[in-house]
């Protein structure tokens, strides 16, 4: 297996985003793990809040620009992998790492289509195929079966556009979605639901992920930064006694230092589809060439990135164990997990070219993620 220095690999089943959700809502101090912020620990009502993009690195370097969230409880834990929304939203709602709920990347491969020996690739957040909405042939509900928030209908306060889409039936399926359209109703919202004496409010905010992926992480970001770091406050200050506010994020961010390599043609010769992300790229090979794409790729891209068989990226434990059938079909044959600040291009994502803030890899800057906890009622 080929050496995995400097990869940060989730910590499942301890301090990772994947066992958040299970901790907060068991209940009770003496059962609460120790990586669980204190204020955490034994709350009458809990706020969830995940902010979509902050990276510990990024908050930890800026604290000066956002002095709410650096004074919270708590530390860094762990996303999964790929560190990408997809993933670890539903790893967040469902308590379960990617391997078990199998929504394993942004675009993932699909089958019932003609092309490429009947599959197609997905994309998540969209639930599109090649641009088309396939809710009617690709049930979510089907694609992500698990349970969410331990079987509980928790209230997810979470922008309006997304309450329906298909995503949304995947990752939050039993949970009664609250809309909001601008930040500030968020905040009412969430206020009201604690008024009503819910015990557990999941909200939802992605306005840092969006700037960092247009903008990067300049004063575009930091700008952005400083306005969540005052609805931050503004959600602690309407906190009754004693709930909590604890926040933690999906994925960190990075910049990439120029347009995504285009994959060269000894490697792409024997594929014939590319899913996932451009920092996380799954290459699926015609039967009987994998292991001719896979020396041919860490000969060209060894140097920059973790390329790995299927085989050893369920052995390195970043899916948290063997992939099942169904969801094995779901990825590739040879993974490109950029170690450096690249991007590998997938053709028919092009979209994806145009941002400039990235994630999906395992490095630090992507995989570490605050969770910081707030008292109500000071």
């Amino acid at each position: 297996m080929p050496l995995v220095e400097d990869m940060v690999l989730p910590d499942y089943g301890g301090r990772c985003v994947s066992s958040l959700v299970p901790a907060l809502m068991r209940g009770g101090s003496d059962e609460a793990p120790a990586w669980l912020p204190e204020p955490a620990r034994d709350a009458a009502q809990v706020v969830l809040l995940v902010l979509d993009g902050l990276g510990w690195e990024q908050l930890a370097s800026r604290s000066h620009v956002a002095p709410v969230l650096s004074a919270g409880s708590g530390g860094a834990i762990t996303t999964v992998a790929p560190s990408t929304t997809a993933a670890a939203l539903t790893s967040i709602a469902t308590g379960l790492c990617p391997g078990a709920h199998g929504v394993v990347g942004y675009r993932m491969r699909v089958p019932g289509y003609a092309a490429a020996g009947g599959y197609g690739v997905m994309n998540v957040l969209r639930w599109q195929v090649d641009g088309r909405d396939v809710r009617s042939e690709l049930k979510p509900e089907e694609i992500q079966p698990a349970p969410t928030f331990m079987g509980r209908a928790v209230p997810v306060v979470t922008r309006a556009d997304f309450a329906t889409t298909g995503f949304t039936a995947a990752h939050l399926g039993g949970a009664r979605i609250v809309g909001w359209r601008v930040p500030t109703t968020m905040l009412v919202e969430v206020a009201r639901l604690l008024s009503a004496g819910e015990p557990f409010v999941y909200a939802y905010y992605d306005g840092i992920d969006k700037v960092a992926h247009e903008h990067g992480l300049s004063e575009h970001y930091e700008a952005e930064l400083a306005y969540v770091d005052y609805l931050v406050g503004e959600l602690v200050d309407l906190l009754p006694a004693g709930a909590v506010l604890v926040v933690v994020s999906d994925h960190g961010q990075l910049e990439v230092s120029s347009s995504p390599l285009v994959l060269d043609r000894e490697v792409m010769r024997s594929v014939e589809l590319i899913s996932g992300e451009g920092r996380f790229r799954w290459l699926h090979v015609h039967p009987g060439a994998e292991d001719d794409v896979l020396a041919a790729a860490r000969e060209l891209y060894g140097g920059q990135a973790w390329v790995m068989s299927c085989e050893e990226v369920e052995q390195s434990g970043m899916f948290g164990g063997r992939l099942s059938g169904a969801h094995r079909d779901r990825v590739g044959d040879v993974a490109l997990v950029a170690r450096d600040d690249v991007s590998f291009m997938d053709p028919a994502d092009t979209g994806e070219s145009l941002l400039v803030g990235r994630h999906g890899s395992l490095t630090p800057a992507e995989m570490r993620v605050p969770l910081l906890a707030f008292a109500g009622g000071s």
